[in-house]
């Protein structure tokens, strides 16, 4: 589940520092702690180069991270509305942590350049990060 320390995982921090190393202005939609409507802030976000999509990964988790601030859409819907919302703004390069490989995809214009799979030990689900650039 995204936290606070999800870029601080040392894989993960590397793989950003690797992928996202020119000068681009970069937008993270999921700041820890949960404290707006990601629609909301991306919806007014300007274009930028890159974007980490760090969204909680379930309904459950989606539940809990926005617990206290309303009621929140636990429809598949509302993953894809993230993703289109955030392939109009990212410019260049994206990378999505999830259960799954899909990131924001083709049809958005986005083609996978490198997965990395992070485990966490135990029972705990792993972390799969997905770097895609976006085509044209």
């Amino acid at each position: 589940m995204p936290n606070k320390r999800t870029f601080q995982i040392k894989p993960i921090k590397e793989l950003i520092e690797q992928e996202m190393n020119e000068p681009y202005e970069r937008l993270d939609p999921f700041p820890f702690e949960y404290k707006e409507d990601a629609t909301d802030y991306l919806k007014r976000s300007p274009k930028v180069g890159y974007g980490l999509f760090d969204p909680p990964y379930s309904p459950r988790q989606l539940k809990e991270c926005y617990k206290g601030l309303g009621e929140y859409d636990t429809k598949a819907s509302t993953w894809s509305q993230w993703k289109d919302l955030l392939a109009d703004i990212v410019t260049h390069k994206c990378i999505s942590f999830g259960w799954n490989s899909g990131g924001l995809g083709i049809k958005r214009g986005f083609r996978i350049t490198r997965i990395l799979m992070v485990a966490h030990g135990g029972m705990h689900n792993d972390t799969i990060c997905t770097v895609e650039v976006k085509d044209g």
